[in-house]
Order: structure tokens, then sequence, then C-alpha cells
């Protein structure tokens, strides 16, 4: 007997080993999770681009020498891209090969980025303002403030004339190189078009729907994991030199916390390209199609019941026509965007988003300007604080929705919930502030006791006068006194000792209207520093702004749940396609375009071009521009919170019938089942009561029969 039952044991193992069905499914899991992880590693690769282009706009901005509203608009180019092909895209991508669809997407962002980083190798050295040129072989000294009647002979100083006395002005062949920036980024807003949607929906289809929810969670946070390093490697490279590798570093005279820093921009975007294409390679080799995660048959899933609404390649030789595709698009599109829910949803993510593209875009240029931080520290502690923090809440989100299974209304208010709190959290960054710069001319008077209104005369005082000074030079320079004045010219500097970043000016005539006379009248290169109490109000500001990144990401998850699941199944694809396209639109075009004009207004000191026009803003008012930044974040994300009301109640009033209807339907079943349990327990009765009597009728007889008898 138990030699039997081993082998009995035996056989079954080898049945479930030998069982093509059980291989097969077991295939197709992992198949899956191949697709979620290859999927996984685009996300990642697509996110480090986007947040790196966005890490680089200040690079972009002083390499390019454009306004705040131009590199806007640069950084739009990539949801312009997307606007030509996402509804496409969606629509007929849903009823094709979508992980080959996803690889083209991948490859073709990689030639994109390839194409900006490459502008960088048909441009000339960066050359940056500055009114003098240090001899790198021996220490001179320098006359900044040259009386216009005297003959300076030093032939070994350069000094650089004025815009207005440079007549012989050549337009640079380097001035429209932005446009291949715009180009290259355009081109991978295009690649990225069939990602997200069909990424998404191919999960949703294939997966449980109780593991759907957590998929994407989990998606989203190693997504998350992209702009992390992103910004991390906008640090790195913030942090070398435009041309390191080129120039003889200890020639350069300005540091990182310079307005007029470039660096190393572009080698980012080589590397990010290397990653898309990596990210490319599995997509090819995914099947078009996969049975439904737990089913336990080995049928694949009925095209009827996917989103191909096809045959798949492997069974059926028939292809697709595209015009009978097309007949079906705005039907479908009218059908969607007549759902209450998803249009009023939609409403509130484009204003949001709005906010969300403002923040992002221009979130470490306000660091820079409001605390005095450098490029590289800005995008370092928003890569290695704010990031992580929202990766969390995005996966705890995510993992509140599966443990607790909560419905689509109970997803939107915790959504709501959280980007609430979040937003009362970013009314507190408003107290959270550094005063301006004290810089001669732009922020304080040249006594430093009263603050001016700017304007180009007041750049100039009775104590550089005489000096020949453009109002157009940007060479800060800081006294002792701790005032900044814009160049050593103004500062009425008269010689100079040291070289490099080390010189130091002495004899300045504007310096010593703040002292007592008979105090040090040097100033040395650079900007002055923020006052130490700016070094608090930074800390207290990336404490709230990292909480409020954690609160709102909370509810990233249930708020994307509540659009695939507040529409029809069919729908589901075309609905974040067009989630997408209409974000993107009207939030991603437009919001670095009129965030960064707003900023523009700010300026206090624009950079101006050899050939005339403004350029680049080497200093902003910092009060103001806390004030519109913030506010205008503020003001579009409480708009938003109305639409988000309506949302619910629409939700609860839908749900509330839903349930109402089956509760019915309950009642009505139950009472109809209960009637025929009354019937069958009457008829049981009946005929117990019947028997019983026939029998006791026979026995009487029979007892009768006995007694006669007897």
């Amino acid at each position: 007997m138990e030699e039997s039952s081993q082998d009995v044991s035996q056989m079954t193992s080898q049945q479930v080993l030998c069982d093509p069905a059980e291989r097969k499914s077991r295939k197709r899991l992992s198949t899956l999770k191949i697709f979620i992880i290859a999927l996984s590693f685009a996300y990642f690769s697509k996110a480090l681009t986007g947040t790196y282009m966005k890490s680089s706009v200040t690079q972009i901005e002083r390499r390019f020498d454009l306004s705040s509203t131009h590199v806007g608009l640069i950084d739009g180019s990539f949801e312009m891209g997307n606007l030509l092909f996402l509804a496409v895209v969606s629509h007929f991508g849903a009823q094709l090969h979508r992980p080959r669809l996803i690889a083209a997407g991948c490859l073709l962002m990689a030639v994109g980025a390839l194409l900006t980083g490459l502008t960088h190798f048909f441009m000339g050295f960066y050359k940056y303002d500055t009114v003098i040129q240090v001899l790198q072989s021996s220490n001179v000294s320098i006359p900044a403030c040259v009386d216009p009647l005297k003959t300076v002979d030093m032939p070994e100083i350069q000094i650089e004339p004025s815009v207005e006395d440079n007549k012989g002005c050549e337009r640079e062949s380097s001035s429209h190189m932005w446009i291949y920036v715009f180009l290259g980024n355009a081109l991978r807003g295009i690649g990225e078009t069939p990602v997200t949607p069909l990424g998404i929906s191919y999960i949703d289809d294939f997966a449980k729907a109780e593991n759907s929810p957590f998929y994407i969670a989990c998606l989203q946070t190693i997504t998350l994991l992209g702009p992390m390093f992103g910004f991390l490697l906008g640090s790195y490279c913030a942090k070398l030199y435009v041309d390191v590798g080129y120039v003889d570093m200890e020639s350069v005279t300005i540091t990182p916390k310079d307005s007029r820093w470039v660096g190393a921009w572009w080698l980012g975007f080589l590397i990010s390209s290397s990653l898309l294409l990596v990210s490319s390679i599995p997509f090819w080799f995914l099947p078009r199609s996969l049975p439904k995660q737990g089913d336990e048959t080995d049928t694949p899933t009925p095209p009827s019941l996917t989103l191909d609404g096809a045959e798949s390649a492997q069974s059926s030789n028939q292809t697709i026509k595209l015009t009978e595709i097309a007949k079906g698009f705005l039907p479908s599109l009218k059908r969607l965007l007549g759902t209450p829910t998803y249009f009023l949803f939609l409403c509130a993510a484009i204003l949001k988003f709005n906010s969300f593209i403002g923040l992002l875009t221009f979130k470490a240029k306000y660091m820079e300007q409001q605390f005095g931080q450098s490029a590289s520290r800005a995008n370092f502690l928003i890569g290695v604080l704010n990031l992580p923090a929202v990766a969390v809440g995005i996966f705890l989100g995510g993992l509140l929705m599966r443990r607790y299974k909560l419905s689509v209304v109970s997803g939107a208010q915790l959504s709501f919930a959280t980007s609430f709190m979040g937003y009362l959290l970013l009314l507190l960054q408003f107290g959270t502030k550094c005063d301006n710069r004290p810089v001669a001319g732009l922020t304080v008077s040249y006594n430093g006791t009263q603050s001016v209104s700017y304007n180009g005369e007041m750049l100039f005082s009775d104590c550089n006068r005489d000096c020949s000074c453009s109002p157009n030079e940007w060479d800060p320079v800081c006294s002792d006194s701790g005032i900044t004045y814009v160049s050593p010219c103004m500062a009425g500097c008269l010689n100079s000792s040291g070289r490099g970043k080390n010189t130091v000016f002495h004899n300045c005539s504007c310096a010593s209207t703040s002292y007592p006379p008979g105090s040090s009248t040097s100033a040395r290169l650079g900007q002055c520093p923020h006052a130490k109490d700016c070094t608090r109000s930074f800390t207290s500001y990336m404490a709230v702004s990292v909480l409020s990144s954690f609160i709102n990401s909370l509810g990233a998850t249930p708020g994307y749940m509540v659009i695939i699941r507040c529409i029809t199944p069919d729908l589901k694809s075309l609905a974040l396609g067009i989630q997408t396209l209409v974000t993107r639109t009207l939030g991603g075009i437009p919001a670095p375009v009129y965030f960064g004009a707003l900023i523009d207004s700010t300026c206090l000191k624009w950079s101006i071009k050899k050939c005339g026009g403004k350029g680049a803003c080497r200093i902003y008012d910092s009060n103001m521009y806390r004030i519109i930044f913030l506010g205008l974040i503020t003001c579009l994300s409480g708009t938003s919170y109305f639409f988000m009301i309506a949302v619910i109640v629409l939700l609860k009033r839908q749900f509330w019938k839903a349930d109402r209807d089956i509760k019915l339907q309950q009642r009505k079943a139950s009472k109809e089942s209960g009637i025929m349990v009354q019937l069958e327990t009457q008829e049981k009765s009946g005929a117990g009561s019947t028997s019983p009597k026939l029998s006791s009728d026979k026995t009487d007889s029979t007892g009768v029969g006995k007694d006669l008898e007897g």
C-alpha cells in the first residue's frame, strides 16, 4: 500500500511538472512580470531624462542667453510632441501590438535626447560677461575704474568695450542653436506617447483586478527613482564647467553660485539617451496579448474581453483596417467626454498639472534666487529629500488601496484629503523667506540705508560718476560691508591684487561711503552671501516642502484609479490617453511659459547680448519672486478642489444608486427564495401530516380485523 501511494504521489508530481497547461500558465505569468520590469525601466529612463531637462533649465537659459519665458517654451516642446500623436496612438495603439509600439517610442526618445546633447558640440566655447580678462602668467594690477580723459597704457589688460561702443557686431553662429534643443525635446515628447497609456492598459488588461492597483503603484514608485537620479545627475553636471576638459579651470573666474555659471548640461542628455536605447530592447520580443492573470484554464483571453478589439496575430492572419478603427474614434470620444465624473476630474487634473509643472520646472531656480543656493545643491536636495518622500507616499497610497480594498468613492476622498492637507502646508511656505541681497543701485542705495526702485540711473552715484562704467556690465564684487556692487567699475575700484577667482580690488571709492573714514575699501569677486538667518529659513522651507510632497503623493494612486474605474472598460486606454493629452496640452505647454513670463517680471538686472537685446536675468527681486511663484501655485491648486468636490458627490450618487439597486435585487431575490422555501416546507408538512393519518387508519383497521378474528 505504501509503495502504491508513493507511486501515485510521484505520478501526480510528474504530471504537474509535465503538464503543458501548467508550464504555459507559469510562462505567461512570468511574461507579465517581465513586461512590468521592462516597463519600469522604460519609465525610469524617460522620467530620468525628463527631470534632467527640468534640472538643466537654468544652465540652458544661461548658455543660450535666454529669458525664463523662452526656456519655458523649450521645456514645453516636450508636450507639443505629445499633442501631435497622443490621441491617435492611444486609440489605435490599443488595437495594435502594444509592446512594439512602446519599443519604437523608447527608441525615438533616445534619438531626441541625443540631438539635444549633441547641440553643445556644434557651438563654440562659452564666453561669459566679464569686465576684465585676467592674465594667467602673473599678478597684474587691474584699473577697474578708468578715467575716460586719461590714456591707460597697459596693453596686457583688455578692458572690454561696452555694448554702445561695440560697433563691429557680428551675429554669432550659436545664437539660434537653442532650436535644436527645442526639436530634440519635441522628438522625446513624440516618442513618449505610447509608453504611458499603452503600458498601463496592458497591465490592467492581463493582471488580476485586485493586483492592478498594486502593480501600478509599484510601477510609479520605481518610476520616481528616475526623477531622483535625474536631479542627482543634474546636480553632478551642474558642478562641472560647461567646457570641462577643453579649458583651463584656473582661468575661470566664476563659481557655481555665480549667475553666469553654466554647468555641463549636455553630458546628462548623452547618458540618458543611452538608457532609453537600452530600455527599448525587451519590448521587441514580448507578445501582443496574454491570458488574464489567475485564469485556471489554458485558453487565451477572448478578443472581445480585451482592448485589442480583434484577434491576436498568432491566431489570425487577418489585418486590421485602420479606416474601420477610425470610424469608432469619434463615438468613443463623445461617450468618454459625456461622462460627467470623468470630465470634472479632467478639469481638476488640468489645474493641478499646471501648478505641478510650474513648481517642478522652476523649483530649483526658486531655491537659487530665494535662498542663495547653487543650482547643483538645489538639484541635489530635491533628488535626495523631496522625491524619495514622494516615492514612499505613492507606494503607501497603493498599499492602502490594496490592504483595505478601497472603493472608487473612498479612493477619491483619500485623494482629495491628502491633496488638501498638502495645500495647507504649501501656504506655510510663504513665511519661509530670505530678504533681497543688498546690491547697490538695485535693492539698496549706495550707502546701504534704504531700498530703491530700480532704474538705469540708480546704478550711478557720486562715487563712480568719474569712471567709464557701462550700466550693462555684470561682474559683481562684494565689499567688506556686505554690499554687492554690479561691477568693480561701479564700486569705483582703482587697482587690484591676486589672480583668477582670488582677485581682490582695492581703493574702491563707493565701498567707503557706507563705512567711517579710514575703514577698508576693498572688494572681492562674486556676490555677497545671504545673511545667517537665511539658513534657518531654508531649513524650515525644506522641512515643509518634504512633508507636503509626502502627503500629496499619498493620494496619487487612488486618484489614478478613479480615472480607470469610473468609465467602461472599453474606454480605458482612450481615457488615459485623453487625460494625458489634455493635461499636457493645457498644462504642460502653457505652464512653463506663463510661469517664466511672470518670473521675468521680477528681474532687476538683465544681461545684454553682444548684438543688443535682453539675454538671461542676472538677479531677481526675491520678495516679488516668492509672492508671484507661490501665489500662482496656490491659486491653481485651490481652484482644482471645487472640481474634486463635485467628482466625489457624483461618485457617491452613482455608486449609491448602484448599491441601492443591488440591495433591492437582493431583497427581491431573498423574498422570492423565501416564498419558495415556505411553499416547499408547506408542501412537505402537508404531505407529512396526511401520511401519518393514513398509517394510523391502516393500523386501526388491522387492529380491528385482528380483534374480529380473535
